[in-house]
């Protein structure tokens, strides 16, 4: 058995699980409908999907060399996020009457839901840097690194493809009480909290110090 192939899945694992942008925009979909919290997972994985080929292009050693590039796609990420936290915010702040059974949040088609997840995760540019200085330490010395970084960008995906469609499908069986009216308030006004702030964090790390 592969030791440090077995250690990088539970490094993996815990990387992609982590609560964030990520999460909380599966969530908040899953909360309009499953077919929209699926797609919305998919484009998650989509955004992984970019960031680790890029990890293995090297692209990811650019942006750290370039602070400059670095901070404008972090600005741009920080932008978006933070979008998304004002819409929730805004849903949130509906009359309370007005949250049906499917309506504690703003209506959203699949293939903007793709989009949202797509777009959260991949306007993330701390997400490639960390996977570049992650992946080498389990390449084996000697060992030819493309094929190695190749398979363990591969797992990332994998792992990713399974645990948010997990989230959405797990929100969607619970769909009954999470959409109750003011608990569908309470998650939309969290969600819109959470997202502001990772959003409002991002635009002040992209500042030049």
């Amino acid at each position: 058995m592969d030791a440090q192939l077995v250690a990088f899945t539970g490094v993996a694992a815990g990387m992609v699980a982590m609560p964030g942008a990520d999460f909380a925009v599966v969530v908040r979909n899953a909360l309009a409908s499953r077919r929209a919290g699926i797609a919305c997972a998919i484009g998650v994985a989509g955004g992984l999907l970019v960031h680790t080929a890029l990890a293995v292009a090297g692209v990811a050693a650019v942006l750290a060399a370039v602070p400059t590039l670095l901070r404008a796609l972090q600005a741009a990420g920080g932008a978006y996020v933070l979008y998304l936290g004002c819409r929730a915010l805004r849903s949130a702040a509906r009359p309370l009457e007005s949250f049906g059974a499917r309506d504690g949040v703003e209506h959203v088609m699949a293939g903007g839901s793709l989009r949202q997840g797509f777009l959260t995760n991949a306007l993330n540019p701390k997400a490639p840097i960390t996977f570049l200085s992650v992946l080498p330490q389990f390449v084996p010395a000697g060992s030819p690194a493309m094929p190695r970084t190749l398979l363990l960008a591969s797992i990332i995906v994998a792992l990713a493809l399974v645990w948010f469609p997990v989230v959405a499908l797990l929100v969607d069986r619970l769909g009954r009480w999470l959409r109750r009216p003011r608990t569908a308030r309470a998650i939309e006004g969290g969600t819109g909290v959470a997202l502001g702030v990772l959003g409002v964090v991002l635009l002040i790390e992209a500042l030049p110090a």
